[in-house]
């Protein structure tokens, strides 16, 4: 049988008492949202956000996993009568982040009162008395040092895990994340609940099973099958964790009773949110992502089969992720350069590992499974999120090491008044190391980048045009403005990259019947091979005449869109289009560039079927956020690595088409608005001097 914690330890009568420390886990996550609240974006942000509001708001599907526990809370979420629609998500996802901070302070308190933690020496007092310090005095100082310890590492890890740069980020925005963190929290709290309870109960009967109340384990077994609705890779990651503190609690007996299986069952009743998929499908939602009404589909889609891509074992993209790892670890609870946080982290594990090894083995197996999982998947959005459940861990056992440090503060030859600022010190800077280091980046109060994105690209589209796009920042947001806000309709927006998943067809169908019927032969060709591909598309991989015919009639299909609406209205479409590479994208953009030409329009180019030149109109960009400082970001932030370099960009093309039809000074102007945003914007500097020489020789040498 798993040996029991030290019991002997003197606990503060506050700590064994509920009330208090339900009032600081209240308090925390009152003061994390306010916070939130503060620094909540004001509109629809870049990524998913734009999707995942669409999808909540129509009780629709979103992208695999689908997260339909996410989708029917944020439904709740748009019914509240004030705001705009994405703030009312936003703040959603800000509720669900406070609440996990102030979950995250009763589990530590949990956590503490289980690994008899609270143990201050007593030989303290006795040494004051001696050296003549009265009575009151060493009894005002003991109190106030004990509820120090008592408290304040529960309550500092709360506000810790609030203000971490990860849960912060996602807390103001339209995100899964915050509401995965909660419940996982939850999950971690009724374990450690029960444990207590149950160690506890062992040792009132004497170490026999009589007294155990598996209540809280089938709590936590259902709100894991309810977490697997959320975001399923996260959660299930932590289940070694979960087995480890179990088996340091009950030892294998549990593993060889029914207890196991019964645990099970209410996984299982949590797991069934999964059956809002095919019925939210069913009734043909704006968002119907994937399309799960068939059991292949709904497998596909839970599993995310699509994303199975981005697995890798590559020593290459090991060691890659590796390094983005150590980067998002070491700026997440404050500044680099002061990685308080990380060092009461290994200080605690040091602690637990002497004191509590179910609890460490808990800690050290979710951070080992979490971070060997998102060293082998490489994606480029949402990665610091993929480490969520490692950075609770780090935040339970910062609390420890905290705690240890407190009790060796109080143990020190100091006057009392300097015992405790010492103390004091210890607890708030963390904290207020990660408020501080966090802030900047985290305060998206003005963040209008997204907005401002799709409006810039929609004003420079004309009546009933047609945008094609590769962009995801474009068009997720452009879905928000869309069928949200119910603005700009007449533009028909197209994913390329979705064109190649059939559940599309239907939402395409819907919006623009006209186009889809007047290509309908080509549509129906390619959805022919489209449709055998979902069935298998290894057929397709292995045999290169199915290959090559699927590539053809979806470049043909392409094509068709483009000729028809070019009869009635412009066309439009992204950068990454006209400046596709070798891929499937790059056959389609050589076979577009071989019949039309792309001229600069905004930040997006404007597609002719002739190759005179047309005036590109003088395009009022809207760049809040953007280089104004009034957002800050890293530079692997999705705004710098595919946000700004749309607006250089598409502002130096332009400058660069009117310079190769001779107007200079037009061309030296707005590669000058290229400077304007960025200074160090080296092509457009070259050009500069290019067209101002070609301007003097044009002066030179008059017609």
């Amino acid at each position: 049988m798993p040996a029991l914690p030290s019991t002997n330890e003197p606990f503060p009568g506050q700590l064994r008492s509920e009330k208090p420390r339900f009032a600081c886990a209240g308090a925390v996550a009152f003061v994390a949202l306010l916070i939130y609240w503060a620094t909540l974006a004001p509109t629809v942000t870049l990524v998913d956000s734009g999707e995942l509001i669409v999808a909540a708001s129509s009780l629709g599907v979103a992208h695999p996993p689908g997260f339909p526990l996410y989708v029917l809370l944020a439904y709740l979420a748009t019914l509240f009568p004030a705001a705009s629609v994405a703030v009312r998500v936003n703040f959603f996802s800000a509720l669900c982040a406070a609440l996990a901070s102030g979950m995250l302070t009763l589990t530590v308190f949990e956590a503490v009162i289980d690994t008899g933690a609270s143990r201050l020496s007593s030989s303290r007092a006795a040494h004051k008395k001696k050296k003549g310090v009265s009575k009151k005095t060493v009894a005002v100082e003991s109190r106030a040092v004990r509820a120090m310890i008592a408290f304040g590492p529960a309550i500092g890890a709360g506000l810790l895990m609030a203000f971490s740069r990860t849960l912060w980020a996602y807390a103001t925005i339209a995100e899964v994340y915050t509401l995965n963190a909660l419940l996982s929290v939850a999950i971690f709290f009724l374990l450690f609940r029960w444990r207590r309870k149950t160690l506890e109960a062992k040792e009132q009967a004497k170490g026999s099973n009589r007294g155990a109340d598996d209540r809280l384990l089938n709590s936590a077994a259902f709100l894991f099958g309810l977490a697997l609705g959320v975001h399923h890779v996260t959660v299930g990651l932590c289940l070694l964790g979960y087995a480890a503190l179990v088996y340091g609690t009950e030892g294998l007996s549990f593993f060889r009773s029914k207890r196991l299986p019964r645990a099970a069952l209410f996984s299982v009743a949590g797991l069934s949110i999964y059956l809002y998929l095919p019925l939210a499908a069913g009734r043909s939602p704006v968002m119907n992502w994937g399309d799960p009404r068939t059991l292949q589909r709904l497998w596909q889609h839970v599993t995310g089969k699509q994303y199975s891509v981005f697995l890798s074992l590559s020593p290459d993209i090991i060691k890659s992720q590796f390094d983005t790892f150590i980067q998002i670890v070491s700026r997440e609870f404050g500044p680099g350069w002061l990685p308080l946080a990380l060092l009461a982290a290994i200080a605690g594990l040091v602690y637990l590992f002497r004191r509590n090894r179910p609890v460490f083995f808990f800690l050290l197996l979710i951070v080992a499974a979490d971070a060997a999982y998102s060293l082998i998947y490489e994606i480029a959005e949402d990665k610091d999120a993929y480490y969520l459940p490692a950075f609770t861990c780090f935040v339970i056992a910062a609390a420890f090491g905290v705690r240890w440090l407190l009790a060796a503060v109080a143990k020190i030859e100091w006057k009392p008044i300097l015992i405790n600022a010492a103390a004091s010190l210890v607890l708030v800077a963390l904290p207020v190391a990660a408020l501080a280091g966090n802030l900047s980046f985290d305060n998206k109060s003005q963040y209008f980048i997204a907005h401002d994105y799709v409006d810039n690209i929609l004003n420079s589209i004309e009546a009933d045009g047609m945008l094609l796009t590769l962009d995801w920042q474009i068009y997720s947001p452009m879905l928000y403005v869309r069928e949200i806000e119910r603005r700009r309709r007449d533009v028909i927006a197209i994913d390329i990259s979705l064109l190649r998943r059939s559940w599309y067809y239907d939402y395409l169908k819907r919006e623009y019947p006209r186009l889809m019927i007047g290509a309908k032969d080509k549509v129906d060709e390619f959805m022919e091979d489209l449709l055998r591909w979902d069935q298998d598309p290894d057929l397709y991989q292995r045999d290169q005449v199915l290959n090559q015919r699927i590539n053809s009639r979806f470049i043909a299909m392409v094509t068709a869109f483009v000729e028809q609406r070019l009869r009635e209205a412009p066309v439009y479409c992204a950068q990454e289009i006209p400046t596709g590479n070798d891929s499937l994208d790059g056959q389609l953009t050589k076979l577009l560039s071989s019949k039309y030409q792309f001229v600069p329009n905004g930040l997006v180019f404007r597609v002719y079927g002739d190759h005179e030149f047309h005036e590109p109109p003088t395009a009022q960009l809207v760049t809040r956020g953007l280089w104004d400082g009034t957002l800050r970001f890293e530079r692997d932030d999705t705004i710098a690595l595919k946000v700004r370099p749309v607006y250089l960009s598409m502002t130096f093309n332009q400058g660069r088409y009117l310079a190769a039809y001779g107007r200079h000074r037009q061309a030296i102007e707005t590669f000058q608005e290229v400077l304007n945003m960025d200074y160090g914007y080296k092509p457009a500097q070259q050009a500069i001097v290019e067209s101002e020489a070609a301007l003097m020789k044009t002066v030179a040498n008059p017609r």
